[in-house]
């Protein structure tokens, strides 16, 4: 988004002051109601004064797709993103996992989110916002290597009812995936109780502690891999 606002502003630089003026006073009255948007409206007005031919906007509109193509998911609801889309994401990558059930799984009461080869996964996504900025999701959006502070809180963790977590983050840009043991969880120093005495468990990934998870960071190629690896020590 900061990219494609240094853009704009170097464009807007080439209207007439009285063009400028004209600009100013209509983006304050905007109410951005998709799609329609400030930027939207920005470009439209670059066009019409000739400031912007066709081409160029095609060319910086492939540009801003490319570098935020997982933009979109920062405008799903919290629960669609979290229980659903992760799932469904990792299913996507290799048709191997499945949704548990009795059949596989005669103990199953919904304990775990997915199951491979007598695995059962847990699987939890967050997605990297600015935590200095105001406003909603997808205008607080990160690029993996913006630099800007940002905390991914994986909750609801409980170490108990699954063989190995998949952890999912989300950058408009990139998608990076860990993997961790019940016990690397628990003995993580960034692990916590979720509420004072519950069952429940979170770990917090931040700008300031993200290097400190490399050792459990993979690719999505290697996800299977290492699940079933790790999955099959049943120590916790």
């Amino acid at each position: 988004m900061d990219s494609l606002k240094n853009k704009l502003t170097e464009l807007m630089k080439s209207l007439t002051e009285q063009d400028k003026a004209q600009l100013k006073s209509r983006l304050k009255d905007i109410v951005p109601v998709f799609p329609f948007s400030e930027y939207e409206y920005i470009l439209v007005f670059l066009r019409d004064r000739n400031i912007l031919t066709f081409d160029e906007y095609e060319k910086i509109r492939n540009e801003y797709i490319d570098s935020n193509k997982y933009l979109k998911l920062f405008g799903l609801s919290p629960r669609v993103f979290g229980e659903i889309w992760g799932q469904e994401h990792l299913m996507e990558i290799d048709k191997r996992f499945e949704k548990p059930s009795k059949g596989a799984d005669r103990n199953y009461d919904g304990e775990y989110d997915l199951w491979v080869g007598g695995i059962k996964v847990e699987v939890k996504a967050c997605r990297a916002i600015n935590t200095k900025e105001r406003g909603d999701l997808v205008s607080k959006a990160l690029r993996f290597s913006s630099g800007k502070p940002f905390w991914m809180n994986f909750q609801q963790l409980k170490p108990d009812n699954c063989d190995v977590f998949i952890f999912i983050g989300v950058w408009v840009d990139q998608i990076v995936y860990w993997v961790l043991s019940p016990q690397e969880a628990r003995k993580s120093p960034y692990i916590s109780h979720q509420h004072r005495g519950g069952i429940e468990y979170q770990i917090g990934i931040t700008d300031r502690n993200i290097k400190d998870f490399d050792i459990y960071k993979i690719s999505s190629g290697e996800i299977i891999k290492i699940v079933l690896v790790k999955g099959k020590n049943k120590t916790r």
